[in-house]
């Protein structure tokens, strides 16, 4: 008879989850270093690499629920494990790159796929299935905040270490990193999950039919898009903005850095908050905050303080979202289905990932400003923070469904609202555009051609 897998303690959940986090989003985050040596090495534009980051991004999100739904099912390690080896090989080939194209393969496509593995939604759900629930959200946060120590402790180190041996040496002390956090990770082996009598909870299918006609849950993947769009984006993308401020490249790595460092405080600040407030309120604070925060960027003048305390105070508000996100899917669907579904929830950040970073480096590239989009960061921030106002975090079987309302009735109706708001949003850019830069741009009519077809694809907004 198959006896019992013991359960690792909580010190040894904490550790081993704490430094496949930290290393595994400690060596994600010096993207934003790498951006100038790598442009000027291989002579491609901004949005290139931009380009290269945003496929990375996307794939790592395509995966995460495949990942997720084979964590579920065979235990985390084992994905841990897989996620980590190609982590590896995308970094190595990243160094004997040539071309955009090759580094679109080796640091979008592979090293995206290893991310997939080796991130936080295997790592978080593992994590939350093997804690007790009371301890749950600030075990979530412990384990998010180690990703902010590898950030800043990696990003500085990487930018010494770039300096030093160049880009390519570089990516040596990663691929030394992830294959020592890929080796410390049994741990966070699954447990066999004890059977259930409830026949949503039987079969991943089921869990997201059911998922998905939860209002609260669609909202929940609405609102994480934004955070995937402000992490990369800034990210990847704010050293480049204060160097073309002024700033130095040291101070640039620097705020990064200190993103990372104010970032552990205020995700440990969050687990015990979140343990005794509406997690849903909070994230509304958090996205609200960040709102704010994106706009004074551009409005108040750069100088190296302002770039270092702006950092701090956008640390603080930094990754603090993801264990209450993750608490919120375990709260509304328990942890039988967590990997899978907080997969999906990853997917809609790591589409926001994708726009924020090759967005914003086709947008300097038009215009060698990134101004217009830090207020779009500003506005999704607002918007995301309203959003979750409108979120029930309480299980999902527990929620009386709402047949009546305004509310309810424009969520019925979402598919043809959104196709009318996206369709008229469209046309009212296109003229904007059109009047901005039909001097500056001679292909600007087919770009307008190629909008219009887009705009009547089978299901798209006038399909």
């Amino acid at each position: 008879m198959k006896g019992k897998r013991r359960i690792s303690p909580v010190t040894a959940i904490l550790a081993a989850g704490g430094f496949a986090t930290a290393v595994s989003m400690g060596v994600r985050s010096t993207m934003g270093v790498y951006l100038d040596p790598v442009v000027v090495d291989l002579g491609i534009s901004t949005g290139s690499f931009g380009f290269a980051i945003a496929i990375q991004n996307l794939i790592w999100g395509l995966g995460q629920p495949v990942a997720g739904a084979v964590a579920d099912r065979y235990g985390s390690a084992r994905v841990l494990v897989v996620g980590g080896l190609l982590y590896i090989v995308g970094l190595s080939t990243a160094g004997v790159a040539n071309t955009s194209a090759g580094l679109t393969i080796s640091l979008g496509v592979v090293t995206g796929l290893g991310l997939a593995g080796l991130s936080f939604a295997v790592i978080l759900a593992s994590v939350g299935r093997l804690v007790d629930e009371s301890r749950r959200t600030a075990v979530l946060a412990t384990t998010t905040a180690f990703g902010s120590l590898g950030q800043f402790i990696l990003v500085p180190l990487t930018q010494n270490a770039i300096d030093t041996f160049g880009w390519r040496k570089s990516l040596i002390l990663g691929v030394a990193l992830i294959a020592l956090a890929t080796s410390a990770v049994r741990p966070l082996r699954s447990l066999d999950v004890a059977p259930t009598t409830r026949p949503d909870k039987a079969s991943g299918p089921h869990i997201l039919r059911v998922a998905f006609r939860h209002q609260s849950y669609v909202l929940l993947l609405i609102a994480f898009f934004v955070c995937g769009f402000h992490v990369t984006f800034i990210g990847l993308h704010l050293p480049k903005y204060l160097e073309d401020l002024g700033q130095t490249s040291r101070i640039a790595a620097l705020a990064l850095a200190t993103i990372g460092l104010f970032n552990i405080g205020g995700t440990m600040a969050i687990g015990w908050l979140g343990s005794r407030y509406s997690n849903t309120k909070l994230l509304a604070i958090l996205y609200g905050a960040r709102g704010i925060i994106f706009a004074c960027m551009v409005l108040i003048p750069m100088t190296p303080q302002f770039a270092l305390f702006s950092s701090a105070i956008m640390g603080l508000v930094w990754l603090s979202t993801v264990p209450l996100t993750s608490a919120i899917v375990l709260k509304q669907f328990g942890p039988e289905r967590a990997g899978l579904l907080f997969g999906f929830v990853f997917l809609s950040h790591q589409i926001g990932a994708f726009i924020g970073s090759y967005g914003a480096g086709v947008y300097r590239d038009a215009y060698g400003s990134y101004s217009g989009y830090w207020w779009l960061a500003a506005v999704l921030g607002l918007c995301a923070a309203v959003i979750h106002l409108f979120i029930n975090e309480d299980p999902y079987d527990q929620v009386a469904p709402r047949n009546t309302g305004t509310l309810s009735r424009l969520w019925r109706a979402r598919k043809t609202v959104g196709a009318a708001v996206s369709t008229v949003a469209v046309l009212i850019s296109l003229g904007i555009w059109s009047y901005l830069r039909i001097e500056a741009d001679g292909d600007l009519l087919q770009q307008q051609a190629a909008v219009v077809c887009a705009l009547h694809l089978p299901f798209g907004p006038l399909g």
